[in-house]
């Protein structure tokens, strides 16, 4: 079994102040600290996409990781909007793929420079661009400096994408409630010092929940969406709540038509931030879909592995008490275009 051993070593400062902390707290004078980690790391057994380094802060996640994977690389922010800190070779549409891929959906939020967004937009931008621009994808302090639950989702949407583009990625946290969201093939404790490999789990279930609202709902969500944040009163207005948390909003207008009674267009969908990347919004349309549901309360309970499937599907017929509906669902602006009817 391959065994990495790391040496670190580095002189020590002899200042007047270290003399006095070292008599102040009891601490045996040295001229040098040496650090020394050794572990099991058979990575090159079988074929593997995501790994994770997980451990209590200073246990040497980050010196394994720049050890033996290269490290982190620094990524720099100057631009007047975070979409023009993306490499200029990168296409546009690339971009907005590997954005909405990590769940940082809320287009505004495209347009702005890097150091007015939230820590939890600047997770995902970050996350979009290491994934855009290396291989294998690196990341230090893994999920360190947002919210759990954004941490556990963005962990979700991280992991999808790497393995869909058939990708590699090394994180390093220390955070262990990822573990079960972000599906790693392996993990290396720093606790212990213990290597094992992790076969894919079912992942956590959420309960998501569909509840029929007034429109003064509406304000919540209009900030995040991208087009205006007006929206019609007469919309009938759903809103979809994950752990009742409210998560997903979508605003639903009648389309008079000559033929079929039961044709309705989405007007406004968005999902709030820190629920973006779980394709919970693509969810919400199916469900509300239905006319004979429409007047309900829905409960269902989910995983969060929800493919992206819901978001491509075009031309999607669904069942009405007068004959079948069909929607047709831009899936870049997420939101209904057009309304037709056999």
């Amino acid at each position: 079994m391959p065994t990495v051993d790391i040496v670190v070593q580095t002189e020590l400062s002899r200042s007047i102040r270290s003399r006095q902390v070292e008599s102040l707290f009891d601490v045996p004078a040295q001229e040098k600290c040496r650090l020394e980690f050794k572990f099991d790391l058979p990575i090159e057994d079988r074929p593997w996409c995501v790994g994770a380094i997980i451990g209590p802060s200073g246990s040497g996640k980050s010196t394994v990781l720049k050890e033996v994977f290269g490290g982190e690389k620094e990524i720099q922010w100057s631009g007047k909007s975070v979409i023009d800190d993306f490499p200029s070779s990168v296409p546009i549409n690339d971009i907005a793929d590997i954005c909405q891929a990590v769940g940082f959906n809320t287009i505004p939020a495209w347009l702005r420079p890097y150091h007015v967004l939230s820590n939890g937009e600047r997770f995902r931008v970050e996350l979009a661009r290491r994934m855009l621009e290396t291989d294998p994808v690196i990341v230090d302090e893994f999920t360190s400096v947002v919210d759990r639950q954004v941490a556990k989702i963005g962990s979700h949407a991280f992991q999808k994408y790497i393995r869909r583009g058939n990708k590699t990625a090394v994180v390093a946290s220390c955070h262990y409630d990822i573990i079960d969201w972000l599906q790693p093939d392996w993990v290396l404790d720093t606790a212990s010092w213990e290597f094992s490999w992790r076969s894919l789990r079912r992942r956590p279930e959420l309960i998501f929940e569909i509840l029929r609202v007034g429109h003064k709902e509406w304000s919540r969500f209009a900030p995040f969406h991208y087009m205006s944040a007006d929206l019609n009163k007469s919309a009938k207005c759903f809103v979809a709540t994950v752990n009742d948390i409210p998560a997903a909003f979508a605003g639903v207008l009648y389309r008079p038509h000559p033929k079929a009674g039961n044709v309705y267009g989405v007007s406004r969908l968005v999902t709030l931030p820190d629920f973006q990347g779980l394709g919970l919004a693509m969810i919400l349309l199916e469900k509300i879909g239905d006319p004979a549901k429409i007047e309900e309360t829905l409960r269902a309970q989910i995983q969060t592995d929800l493919e992206a499937k819901y978001a491509k599907k075009r031309g999607k017929y669904l069942k009405g008490a007068q004959g079948d509906a069909q929607i047709d669902t831009d899936v870049t602006k997420m939101g209904m275009q057009t309304s037709t009817a056999n």
